[in-house]
């Protein structure tokens, strides 16, 4: 055997796993197709966004959370509803999303602490849902930025791990490729697949794909920790669900393009269950990135309250797709609604008043105060005046963004980035004038700004995250900003159903002998966690939660 445990995916999920088992004494190798520029995968690249329950942070912020109102929400964000019959497809991830939950609640803040993982005092609210009280969304703020942001969070393990490599506990196996999972017995019991060539690309930027030989590795156990399917755009239409209409014929990318899905079909030929592929988290607040990394490199907008969002044609959307609310209504909605069926974007329309405290920026690199770890800097461009430097770059450099200081301009401007005029200046300045109508009480009937006021109730908001209620055509706002906005192609909700111990199985729901699944791959935990809904500040949670088990069980600690 060439080791006690073999880890295929050098992600956050895989580095988890990793840490357990040479915490625990075993042998592990550590297998990627990338180079070793890209220790920590997607989650080196996010904004470092983590769910945790009722914390010293949230109590700070006058925040009263529980496990048990957590976990309403969970279950009516997840909508489970593949649980009858043998081999249920949700059966397996109802009780990872109880788990979860329980760890957000419990140990994951001490135990990430212990490891290095330190967060900002900020408590973001993501996901406030569609306005029922059993119904999908965060009842409060959940989402705690971690010091760092991503590599606050995936350079604690990745650091682990290069410390284990040093000791001869972790080899690592960089430009390696999967192509077959070694099955005798019905039980796993290693990989062969392709060497690639050496590639000093920098990290999430394209590398090459020739080949230059082969190799074979066998332990007792494989991992696959190899991410889901967001950068095939291919695939993501493949398995786009009828229930959110036809996917867009364009899309930008939100991952690098190694995040390809190409084990979880390997892993199915070896005889894994996959389950609720057809369950998705695209965002629908995507941009282009001006200084782009990977082909399509989208940049998600992590919006206020406040911005207007119109759909191609020039409405107003309909609560609850609105700012922060739902993502997977907005979604369906600009999907399925018929005369949009033929655009594949939508706009906000914000004052740079707006934009300089509501706009935040998915990504480690778009936030450099946060990831540098620069408490100063954080308080100059969070609480400070004028828009962060990041949010100011796009605004002058993007291609999805333009500026105006009447109105009618910017819409001009705006029908400019569209194959044909679709915006009327008349409808919009009319629904416009009806919401800034809404704006001269501290109470309104229009349900946004209802959902402004009620942010600003919490400090953090307030603080940081809400623009004081104005009007959009007021004179003291600023200029007006349009931004064309795309769908993004991110996260799969689905993929192998695994046991607690991240045991993957086979369609007859028995255990595949030899093979683990954790994080994406594994659908973040028993092949689909979330349900069809996420809470945002999750999926780092459940690459490490899933990939924990993983390297727990295979230490004889579960």
């Amino acid at each position: 055997m060439d080791a006690d445990v073999i880890v295929v995916g050098a992600g956050l999920a895989g580095l988890a796993a990793c840490h357990e088992l040479v915490t625990a004494g075993r042998r592990v190798a550590l297998i990627d197709q990338e180079n070793a520029g890209n220790l920590g995968g997607q989650a080196f690249w996010s904004f470092g966004g983590l769910f945790l329950v009722d914390s010293p942070e949230q109590r700070r912020l006058g925040v009263r959370d529980s496990l048990d109102l957590a976990w309403r929400d969970w279950q009516g964000s997840a909508g489970w509803d593949r649980l009858e019959g043998p081999g249920a497809e949700d059966e397996w991830a109802v009780r990872w999303g109880r788990a979860y939950v329980e760890f957000a609640a419990g140990e994951k803040r001490s135990w990430l602490r212990q490891l290095g993982v330190k967060l900002t005092p900020m408590v973001g609210w993501a996901e406030r849902g569609g306005g029922t009280a059993f119904g999908h969304g965060n009842s409060v703020p959940r989402f705690h930025v971690a010091w760092g942001t991503g590599t606050g969070v995936s350079e604690p393990f990745a650091d682990r791990a290069r410390d284990a490599a040093k000791q001869n506990r972790l080899t690592f196996h960089h430009r390696h490729r999967v192509d077959q999972l070694l099955v005798e017995g019905g039980r796993v019991i290693g990989v062969s697949g392709a060497v690639l060539a050496p590639d000093d690309a920098p990290r999430g930027a394209p590398t090459n794909r020739t080949v230059i030989g082969d190799f074979t590795l066998k332990a007792p156990a494989v991992i696959l920790a190899t991410g889901g399917i967001g950068g095939n755009h291919e695939l993501v239409r493949r398995y786009w669900p009828e229930r959110l209409g036809a996917p867009p014929r364009e899309m930008i990318t939100g991952v690098p393009a190694y995040v390809d899905g190409r084990m979880l079909e390997i892993a199915a030929e070896a005889g894994a269950r996959l389950v609720n592929r057809d369950r998705m988290w695209h965002y629908v607040e995507g941009v282009r990135n001006w200084a782009p990394i990977w082909p399509r490199h989208a940049i998600r907008i992590l919006p206020g309250p406040s911005p207007l969002w119109f759909d191609a044609l020039g409405r107003r959307l309909p609560h609850p797709a609105l700012p922060g609310y739902d993502t997977m209504a907005t979604l369906k909605h600009l999907r399925t609604t018929p005369d949009l069926a033929a655009h594949d974007h939508s706009w906000f329309i914000v004052t740079e008043t707006m934009l300089a405290k509501e706009f935040a920026l998915s990504g480690s690199e778009q936030n450099a105060d946060i990831t540098n770890r620069n408490l100063l800097g954080v308080l100059r461009s969070r609480l400070g005046k004028g828009a962060p430097k990041e949010v100011a770059a796009f605004r002058d450099k993007g291609a999805d963004f333009v500026v105006a200081d009447d109105l009618e301009t910017l819409v001009a401007k705006m029908n400019d980035l569209t194959d044909q005029p679709l915006l009327d200046p008349a409808l919009i300045r009319r629904q416009i004038e009806d919401r800034d109508a809404q704006m001269d009480n501290p109470y309104a009937k229009d349900v946004q700004v209802q959902g402004i006021h009620n942010s600003r109730r919490y400090k953090g908001d307030r603080w940081a995250r809400t623009s004081a209620p104005h009007k959009v055509l007021g004179p003291q706002a600023g200029p007006l900003i349009g931004v064309k906005l795309h769908v993004l192609t991110r996260k799969s909700l689905g993929g192998l159903q695994t046991d607690l111990s991240s045991r993957v199985l086979t369609p007859d729901g028995d255990v595949l002998e030899g093979l683990y699944a954790a994080g994406e791959a594994a659908g973040f935990g028993g092949g689909g966690l979330h349900g069809y809904n996420a809470l945002e500040g999750t999926f780092l949670g459940g690459c490490i939660f899933s990939g924990r088990a993983a390297g727990r069980a295979l230490s004889g600690r579960n």
